[in-house]
C-alpha cells in the first residue's frame, strides 16, 4: 500500500509524529512536508495521513491552503486519517477533526478517530508516550486497511 503522511510543523513535533507513523506504515510510506507538496505528490498514493500542529484552534494556514485546493472526489478510494500535535489545556481546539472533515469532503475514506498528540509547552518536546501512541494508532491504521482491502 502506498502511503504518504503530509504535515505541517512549526518546532519539529509534528514532523516525528509523521516519520513514526510513515515508519509504522511501512516500506511503501513517506513523509512530505506541506510546503514541498506537488501537483504529483499524491499520485497512486492509496493511504493519506495529514497532521498539523494547532495554530488559533485550527491546522496551520499551510494546510488548511491544501486541503481548499483539494477538489471534490479527487481523494475518491483514498483511505484517510488525520492527526495534531497539540498542547494539553483544557480548551486548545481540534485541528485533526477540521483536518478529517476536510479529507472526506474530498472523497476520502476515513479509516481512523482523528488522534491528537501532546507537546509540553509551545515548542515542545513532545510529551512522555507520545511516539508510542503514534506508532499503535498507526498500526491501527494498517490493520484497517489490511482487514478492509
Amino acid at each position: 500500500m502506498r502511503a504518504r503522511v503530509v504535515y505541517d510543523t512549526n518546532y519539529g513535533n509534528t514532523r516525528t509524529i509523521a516519520e513514526v507513523i510513515a515508519a509504522e506504515l511501512g516500506r511503501d510510506a513517506s513523509t512530505l512536508n506541506v510546503a514541498d507538496l506537488t501537483d504529483a505528490s499524491l499520485q497512486g498514493v492509496e493511504v493519506l495521513v495529514v497532521g498539523s500542529p494547532i495554530n488559533g484552534w485550527r491546522p496551520t494556514e499551510k494546510i488548511q491552503a491544501f486541503l481548499r485546493e483539494l477538489p471534490p472526489g479527487s481523494l475518491d478510494g483514498v483511505r484517510a486519517a488525520a492527526f495534531d500535535t497539540r498542547v494539553k489545556l483544557f480548551i486548545h481546539g481540534d485541528a485533526a477533526a477540521k483536518i478529517s472533515h476536510a479529507l472526506a469532503a474530498a472523497g476520502a475514506h476515513i479509516v481512523a478517530k482523528p488522534q491528537g498528540f501532546i507537546v509540553e509547552g509551545t515548542e515542545g518536546p513532545l510529551a512522555p508516550g507520545q511516539t508510542g501512541k503514534a506508532g499503535a494508532w498507526a498500526a491501527f491504521i494498517g490493520a484497517e486497511i489490511r482487514a478492509h482491502a
